[in-house]
């Protein structure tokens, strides 16, 4: 239908104000014309000023209940709720698109094959502030998503993930009861919900924010995110009850 989003990009925040300008300049008016994008921002309830910081390219805005606890698995079923577009791209508020004409080019290409149930890609952190511990732990860690995905596991980071709409809604979303892992556990779902696969395009880059390796260390972060990764697989729960805020 004419006028209506192709593309849902779904970024759930909460107290983002030091990031959430520079993440919404990544999709200028020419850019969401040209593959029809609507930007969703889903807010868990932040009381610093993002939502005042919020530009002209956001289209909707959807905000946690008042009084509720809202994490981050329900502020993208919120957001997805209110998505109309045919494939929804769930960003984090800290997430940068290394070249957003090729990113969004070659996503909508790998969605042609009807096979691709979702997409993932590699990810590192900003430019500006990498050390050789970052370049040492997302070449590893891209290489295990990459072959796990090849493997036929499914698996796919949070910061960035891509899922058909109608296939997002078959396996009702993400886990609301899940406080960690809820992005593994998801791409876990899309698999094993039929004979679709995950896609894993080596070729694409996003960068996210160190914040939280620069204060936990990579051993803990890396550590957090297998033993929630365990739990949800063989108890369908997370460790984690709470997954700490770094601002």
């Amino acid at each position: 239908m004419p006028g209506t989003p192709q593309i849902s990009v779904i970024i759930p925040t909460l107290n983002e104000e030091k990031l959430i300008v520079k993440t919404l300049e990544q999709f200028p008016k020419t850019l969401k014309e040209k593959y029809n994008i609507e930007v969703i921002i889903s807010d868990g309830g932040s009381t610093d000023k993002t939502l005042e910081l919020l530009t002209g390219t956001v289209d909707k805005v959807v905000n946690a209940v008042k009084g509720e606890t809202q994490n981050i698995p329900k502020g993208r079923n919120a957001g997805a709720k209110a998505a109309s577009g045919k494939y929804l791209y769930f960003l984090n508020a800290d997430t940068l698109i290394e070249d957003t004409g090729k990113f969004f080019k070659q996503t909508l290409n790998a969605f042609k094959d009807e096979k691709n149930y979702a997409l993932t890609c590699r990810f590192h952190v900003f430019p500006d502030d990498v050390r050789l511990s970052d370049k040492l732990f997302h070449g590893f860690y891209n290489n295990y998503v990459r072959l796990l995905n090849k493997a036929g596991m499914g698996m796919g980071r949070g910061e960035c993930q891509m899922v058909r709409a109608d296939i997002f809604s078959k396996v009702n979303g993400y886990n609301e009861l899940l406080a960690a892992g809820e992005d593994y556990d998801l791409y876990r779902r899309i698999k094993l919900s039929g004979k679709g696969k995950i896609k894993f395009l080596n070729g694409l880059l996003v960068f996210e924010s160190p914040r939280r390796y620069r204060k936990f260390g990579y051993i803990k972060v890396f550590g957090d995110w297998t033993k929630n990764s365990f739990s949800v697989f063989f108890k369908n729960k997370s460790i984690s009850q709470v997954w700490e805020q770094v601002r």
